[in-house]
């Protein structure tokens, strides 16, 4: 049986009182291009400090030295081999601070030492292909020169898994779409394993194999892309047919307009086949990630009223 790239276990974080992560358990498969999303403050970054081993889980509540969780990347306790992990794991993000008085070619030749798989020849590669000026100063390149160059620092020593935590936040569209083309040849055409945090739902969609969503610290749904897609659809029927049902399982969202009511719902096939069997006039909406994200995330199952346009 094939080691998860990651495994977390019932994993707990508080930072004083405020408790960040609560109970949070999630697998990455080897070789998978995972999303992993979340509003601001959900946690995300504080769950990939821990995966690098900068932070520990929290204790147990009331227990000294008792477990808060367990974090397992490529099968090993980052928070007691820090270094091990760092050496096999490739991490970008989307403030990473570099020299800015270095050329790139030099930050190059700085990096390559901390890691013993370093491949100068792909360094070199990345650096043709990511049009990257060697001798330009790294405080002269654009925002999105110094993307691509913090991506050729990740991948570079051939990593095992790849953290990406919000990398293309604050490039322009033009950018983020070439920035994540070059993930998917660079990342996915070699079988990598990539744990993708990100804002940009619509762009994380066609590249990700499986998402997560992580909502006030708790997963609220981990399931395939596809899956995912097919699980979670928005049934738009009269609302004088909505009032008469008893409310249906898996409600998400629940919005009013114009005498008709809006429902999202998970796993919505009890809803379709009681609808039918009534004879309820009734359409299927699909849905795309950033629509299903924002009905676990922000959808309000009370009774909303919007108000009818004239």
């Amino acid at each position: 049986m094939t080691t998860p790239a990651i495994q977390l276990t019932s994993v707990r974080k508080d930072f004083g009182s405020h408790r960040v992560l609560k109970d949070v358990t999630l697998t990455v498969p080897t070789g998978e291009t995972f999303a992993f999303l979340g509003r601001n403050a959900a946690g995300k970054t504080t769950t990939i400090r821990m995966l690098l081993g900068l932070l520990k889980p929290s204790e147990a509540p009331g227990e000294a030295g008792g477990s808060g969780g367990s974090v397992r990347v490529l099968g090993i306790d980052p928070a007691v081999h820090p270094l091990t992990i760092r050496g096999r794991v490739g991490y970008l993000a989307e403030d990473q601070q570099m020299y800015g008085w270095m050329r790139v070619e030099q930050m190059i030749r700085f990096m390559a030492p901390f890691y013993p798989t370093w491949d100068h020849d792909l360094a070199k590669d990345y650096l043709k292909r990511f049009d990257l000026p060697a001798w330009t100063k790294i405080r002269h390149l654009s925002k999105g020169q110094n993307v691509r160059l913090g991506l050729l620092l990740a991948l570079a020593h051939r990593p095992e898994l790849v953290i990406l935590d919000d990398p293309a936040l604050g490039l322009d569209p033009i950018m983020r779409k070439e920035f994540n083309r070059d993930l998917i040849t660079h990342l996915q055409g070699e079988g990598r394993t990539v744990f993708y945090s990100s804002h940009l739902l619509y762009e994380v969609e066609p590249i990700a194999d499986t998402v997560a969503i992580l909502h006030n610290g708790v997963i609220v749904k981990q399931a395939g892309t596809e899956a995912l897609r097919e699980q979670v659809k928005r049934i738009v029927l009269p609302k004088q047919d909505y009032d008469r049902l008893e409310t249906p399982a898996g409600l998400l969202d629940l919005a009013q307009r114009n005498g008709e009511a809006a429902i999202t719902l998970e796993d919505p096939g009890e809803v379709i086949a009681s609808l039918q069997a009534s004879g309820t006039s009734y359409r299927v909406v699909d849905l795309n990630l950033d629509e299903i994200f924002e009905a676990y995330v922000a959808g309000d199952t009370e009774s909303k009223q919007v108000e009818e346009t004239v």
